[in-house]
């Protein structure tokens, strides 16, 4: 670890001073009197030049192996740059190739793949600049989840992965099985979470305020650019917490996450500002500069019946809204994010506040322009006999006995969303696929 990492050196430039740079090999390039490296440590998108020439002790042999995909480690003086572009360069004294790279076969020898392209080669993905980019978007953003929380007095909770109930009621969960699935492991049948938000619910009705932020799976099967088998989610839970403090809450996060993008992943936010998305800035602008809109189911589906517009999926009320609704909402008729609350009790989770009109639920979706939705959530329903007549229609009650016991023993008002990670990381990106902004992507077919 006894070396300067790359972004700190561009963002110092110490002049004249001896330092010792780790990394892989971008590119080489040789002139009659001097040869050229671009080395980069994964520390930022930019590159360091290194300039080397016949002097320096074992030149011709260095050369020989030295190819685009070596791990080198580089010793010299750090000087100005002439070239247009790079105020520094190393002035190196010794390169040591620390791992050969079998140039003939190294897939990554370009400069510029498509992102199908290198889909079919994960391992190697995070080599390339976008890829690279939106794995330290990544981390930055991970980080700031936690921040805002803990800044805001909530205690992370571990919510189990295997899980015995089904939080969502959609049956597209995948089952936890032994090697030779003859019995059951737990007693019972078991399943990869596809929510941690009912375990998350008994530590907020402890704590008062507790998140959880962890991998979630569904064993859907669709192939498309918008859905994973395994993702990432955001779920606080808040005690004393009605419908409108659960929606102040998902609002001033996603502003936060976003204006935290801006501060701090400015360098790695350019890659996708050029190549992926030519207007992400402003329209990560709009988010941070409108107040979100806040409709009913009623209203939204008055202005989509009202709009004149042929979808592709008609709908009348009581139907749940598609992808291109919600677009339409937020770029046609508002020009802003919206917020669509107070759901079909059909079409919602038997978990949700039933209002008094017995028909809706105190449930939320939060809608961006471009994306669809961005963030759901609801006031979970605390009264026990409403919580029971809901969980009665097919459900097996022994189950979620320990649910149940929740709204027996000092039940209150509490509310709480999911915002998935992908899809957030989607929008401040402006990345079209969901395989793109996660690591090794899991979907049906698909398992590095």
């Amino acid at each position: 670890m006894d070396s300067s990492r790359i972004n700190l050196l561009l963002r110092t430039r110490p002049i004249g001073t001896e330092v010792t740079v780790k990394g892989w090999v971008r590119t080489r390039r040789d002139s009659k009197s001097v040869s050229f490296l671009e080395i980069n440590d994964g520390s930022g998108l930019a590159n360091l030049q290194v300039v080397f020439d016949p002097s320096m002790p074992g030149f011709n042999t260095i050369l020989k192996d030295l190819a685009t995909g070596c791990g080198v480690e580089a010793r010299g003086v750090i000087r100005h740059s002439p070239a247009p572009g790079q105020d520094i360069e190393l002035e190196a004294r010794a390169i040591k190739i620390v791992g050969k790279c079998e140039s003939a076969a190294y897939p990554m020898q370009k400069k510029h793949h498509s992102l199908e392209f290198l889909r079919s080669v994960a391992h190697l993905r995070p080599r390339s600049n976008i890829i690279g980019a939106m794995a330290r978007i990544r981390s930055r953003l991970s980080y700031a989840v936690h921040r805002f929380f803990n800044e805001r007095g909530f205690c992370q909770i571990h919510t189990p992965i295997i899980t015995t109930s089904d939080c969502e009621g959609a049956g597209d969960i995948f089952q936890v099985i032994t090697r030779d699935g003859e019995r059951e492991f737990f007693g019972r049948r078991a399943g990869l979470t596809v929510s941690g938000q009912l375990e998350a619910e008994a530590y907020a009705l402890a704590l008062g305020r507790v998140y959880t932020f962890g991998p979630t799976f569904r064993a859907e099967n669709s192939n498309t650019s918008r859905h994973l088998a395994e993702f990432w989610m955001i779920e606080p839970e808040m005690a004393f917490c009605d419908l409108a403090g659960d929606i102040d809450l998902a609002e001033e996060l996603l502003k936060y996450l976003i204006l935290f993008a801006f501060d701090n992943c400015a360098a790695d936010l350019e890659i996708f500002r050029r190549f992926v998305d030519k207007d992400l800035s402003r329209r990560l602008q709009q988010i941070l500069d409108h107040d979100f809109i806040r409709i009913s189911y009623d209203e939204a589906i008055k202005a989509l019946e009202g709009s004149g517009r042929n979808f592709e999926f008609p709908l009348e009320w009581g139907d749940d809204l598609q992808s291109e609704h919600e677009k339409f909402l937020c770029e046609e008729v508002y020009n802003a994010p919206v917020v669509v609350t107070d759901y079909p009790r059909a079409i919602k989770p038997f978990y949700m506040r039933v209002n008094d009109d017995k028909k809706t639920v105190a449930a939320m979706d939060i809608l961006f322009p471009g994306i669809g939705e961005i963030a759901g959530g609801s006031q979970r329903e605390e009264r026990y006999g409403v919580l029971l007549d809901a969980m009665d229609e097919g459900m097996e009650l022994d189950r979620y006995e320990w649910y149940l016991d929740l709204r027996r023993f000092g039940s209150v008002e509490h509310a709480g969303f999911g915002i998935g990670f992908e899809r957030l990381l989607q929008f401040v990106t402006g990345m079209g696929n969901i395989r793109d902004v996660i690591a090794f992507p899991r979907a049906p077919g698909q398992a590095l």
